[in-house]
């Protein structure tokens, strides 16, 4: 059985998404001492977490990054903020998704479906890690880790999927709409920024490795994954 840490100071919207989440035969725990998120989620130990911006003592943003800290579990924040930038902060801070307010229920089900599905539901079947390797650049998209030349970057579940589809596709382009749909399920409720926000954090990870410009953006397409470094570099 999942479970799902709400971390909402609007307590009836908190009860609402735990009778959704309920309903649905997963665990959920509402945070009720908004100064000690992180000592709860380390107590429940859950496998996603949901998360509001404005919260009483330190922001959503704030416990993101501490809660990233420590664990690559998907975190969706579920804000009355709806404007890009604050979309955009929260996946700078780590964040696997953003759901404005108002929201249907059912569009938050298919999302933490979704993400539960590609972060834990594909391994349990796999006795062998998967790496996939181009030039000496090596994934290991189970450990959801990058390396090259002894270098290793941590990723997250949506940076490890990119990463994934565009060097398993080397040398094509691969559109916009394939990566809409290979990391989004339901991508009609996804905006246009999210799938840029997430290539730009890519680009910055592999910056971490000494790789630059490797990820080329083709007009009125999508995006090619280009040999920028060598092994030797």
């Amino acid at each position: 059985m999942y479970t799902i840490m709400i971390v909402e100071d609007d307590f009836k919207i908190a009860e609402l998404l735990r009778t959704h989440i309920e309903k649905y035969g997963y665990r959920a725990v509402i945070a009720r001492e908004f100064g000690r998120i992180l000592a709860l989620f380390g107590e429940v130990n859950p496998d996603m977490v949901l998360l509001d911006i404005n919260l009483p003592e330190y922001d959503g943003y704030y416990w993101c990054r501490q809660i990233r800290s420590q664990s690559k579990c998907p975190i969706i924040f579920i804000s009355a903020r709806a404007g890009d930038m604050d979309q955009i902060m929260a996946l700078e801070n780590g964040a696997d998704d953003y759901i404005a307010k108002p929201f249907h229920y059912e569009v938050v089900m298919a999302k933490i479906r979704s993400h539960l599905r590609r972060t834990y539901g594909e391994y349990a079947s796999r006795n062998e890690e998967r790496i996939v390797e181009h030039a000496g650049l090596t994934l290991f998209p189970e450990r959801m880790e990058a390396g090259l030349n002894g270098k290793v970057v941590s990723l997250t579940k949506k940076e490890s999927d990119l990463l994934e589809m565009l060097m398993s596709r080397y040398p094509r382009v691969v559109s916009r709409e394939t990566l809409l749909e290979k990391l989004w399920d339901d991508q009609s409720y996804v905006d246009d920024n999210t799938l840029n926000v997430n290539i730009t954090r890519v680009r910055k990870k592999l910056q971490e490795l000494g790789i630059e410009d490797s990820i080329e953006t083709v007009r009125g397409s999508g995006y090619r994954l280009t040999v920028s470094w060598g092994e030797d570099q």
